[in-house]
């Protein structure tokens, strides 16, 4: 398993499937990454650079992630990108 280290979260792409209007159903894997992904590892926080950090974030959330932020790995067979809390944007709810 992967387990990040200070303010960094490894989060896993979910694939959103969209139905175009002739009704023809686009799977994730068609189209471009919706920014939307999963949370499944967070760091500890603590003093990073000289500042406390507190995490926010938790295993299990949905979040918006910042375009081209963080650094895409493949791991098992499944692709995840780790990245800083302070990329991610948002919470979806």
């Amino acid at each position: 398993m992967l387990k990040p280290l200070g303010d960094r979260v490894i989060v896993k792409s979910l694939e959103v499937e969209e139905t175009t209007k002739g009704g023809i159903v686009l799977p994730g894997s068609a189209k471009e990454k919706s920014g939307i992904a999963e949370v499944v590892a967070v760091g500890p926080g603590g003093n990073i650079d000289g500042k406390e950090v507190t995490m926010n974030i938790k295993v299990g959330d949905k979040v918006v992630c910042a375009k081209y932020s963080g650094t895409e790995i493949k791991y098992d067979g499944v692709e995840y990108s780790i990245l800083k809390q302070s990329d991610i944007l948002a919470i979806v709810e």
